[in-house]
């Protein structure tokens, strides 16, 4: 079926941050907030003349991060299930509006009822969540790869690294500083994704901005990034913003230049033009002379963080963490990347 051009807008908003309660009613008084701001915003850009089919929030909008709370006190103040409370008050929005609606929060899973993850998700017009994909590459809670062969048995490779086919294309998401791994775009570009939704909450960064220019280029995918605005969740000191929107050639369709909250990074997604130039065989197709065999060996080689690290029990606080990190600095030094 033909997909014809639609409009994608990032709400570029500020967050406060749940981990500054003292209870979990405070906490959810904080998060209820955040989820009122992002709803407004989003009516807002509904409204406009020039009307979004999807929109895409920041990391951490509703919650902000954990910062130095026990993992244990998290789960138990701010986190929640998707589907479930906050994921429901969106729905209703995606329904009214017909929208689909990306987004990211802390979840627990009642399968590991110990631990939380940094979830990414998705919501399409009739509100069900169609994609959600837990973040992989983190040092800070838990990732699927810390409990990969009990996750790979409850989810697999779909759960793992999920990409949904929708009437916008095929999309699938992650999180703020996951693309600075190219790896992971490229798996999902392998699984056949055509848009990557990039929910994020960092510092503007000249290293940020390229990586996100790379991973749209060179997986011929577009890439649309929404940061919070104003101060990062982690730092009050440092700004968010750069809210953008490139193009599988690596060209800038919006780009908010300012930490302040906006709609304005908004852009048309042409998936047909995609399609085109991922079959055109002249020289501007980064993916057809790929050569995955040359580099096959090496990544099959590659064991530097230990898989399965926290299979045996979860961790309470961030120090617990250490002998992990150590191991894979071992790891790394065995194998001669660092010295």
């Amino acid at each position: 079926m033909p997909i014809k051009p639609w409009r994608a807008t990032c709400i570029q908003m500020d967050s406060r941050v749940a981990s500054n309660a003292e209870s979990r009613e405070e906490a959810w008084a904080i998060i209820e907030n955040n989820l009122a701001r992002a709803i407004e915003k989003i009516e807002i850009a509904c409204s406009s003349a020039e009307p979004p089919k999807l929109v895409v929030l920041p990391e951490f909008a509703f919650q902000g991060p954990p910062r130095a709370t026990p993992v244990s006190v998290w789960i138990d103040r701010a986190c929640a299930e998707i589907p479930g409370p906050i994921t429901d008050r969106l729905a209703a929005v995606a329904r009214t509006y017909e929208i689909f609606i990306a987004g990211n929060h802390f979840e627990v899973d009642p399968r590991w009822p110990d631990r939380y993850f940094n979830s990414s998700f998705l919501l399409d017009p009739k509100g069900e969540v169609i994609l959600r994909y837990r973040r992989i590459n983190t040092a800070s809670w838990t990732s699927p790869h810390d409990i990969l062969d009990n996750y790979r048995e409850a989810y697999g490779e779909d759960g793992i690294f999920p990409v949904v086919e929708t009437e916008l294309g095929r999309l699938a998401i992650f999180p703020c500083g996951e693309v600075s791994v190219p790896e992971l775009s490229r798996v999902f570009m392998l699984r056949g994704a055509e848009v990557l939704l990039h929910p994020s909450n960092e510092p503007v960064s000249a290293r940020a901005d390229a990586a996100k220019l790379c991973r749209a280029a060179e997986n011929m995918c577009y890439l649309i990034s929404t940061n919070v605005s104003g101060s990062i969740g982690f730092s009050d000191a440092d700004r968010g913003g750069h809210s953008q929107i490139v193009d599988f050639n690596g060209t800038y369709l919006a780009f908010e230049t300012s930490d302040a909250e906006s709609n304005a990074a908004s852009a048309m997604i042409d998936i047909e033009a995609l399609q085109a130039a991922r079959r055109d065989t002249g020289m501007g197709n980064a993916l057809l002379r790929s050569r995955f065999d040359m580099y096959r060996d090496y990544f099959a080689k590659a064991n530097f963080y230990p898989v399965n690290a926290l299979a045996d029990g979860a961790f309470e606080t961030y120090g617990e963490l250490t002998p992990i990190h150590d191991q894979a600095v071992a790891n790394l030094t065995k194998a001669g990347v660092i010295r």
